[in-house]
């Protein structure tokens, strides 16, 4: 049986969430800032699995293969990053909706509570 998402919603604790969401968009954008920075690639040293010494074209191949590897998973690592910040900033930005729409329903339910006392007056001034 799936959880409604209603009561899946009041589990999470928005509190949390609200408090935490400055520094969580802070860290993102430091990720993002020291991964441009250490854009260098950094060698890789692997023991040769083989007691044959491989040929210099088979070394050349090998190399070119690893330096495709190693410049996707930069690039990987580079989507991942500017997600995790895009993520980070709509996070943000969902959490202050969240907090005005608080604002907003607690301006709603004092009016509705004014209007109520209001409507309860005339009626007891009608009746009395």
């Amino acid at each position: 049986m799936a959880i409604p998402w209603l009561s899946a919603l009041k589990v999470i604790p928005w509190g949390d969430v609200i408090s935490h969401a400055p520094t969580v968009l802070e860290k993102a954008r430091d990720l993002m800032s020291r991964k441009s920075a250490d854009a260098a690639p950094q060698p890789m040293a692997t023991p040769n699995a083989h007691d044959e010494v491989p040929s210099l074209g088979e070394l050349k191949n090998r190399l070119l293969t690893v330096t495709m590897q190693i410049d996707e998973l930069q690039q990987r690592q580079t989507q991942l990053t500017q997600t995790v910040s895009e993520l980070a900033e709509q996070n943000a930005a969902l959490v202050s909706a969240v907090s005005s729409l608080r604002q907003t329903v607690r301006w709603m339910l004092g009016g509705l509570v004014l209007a109520f006392v209001g409507v309860g007056a005339l009626v007891l001034r009608t009746y009395v």
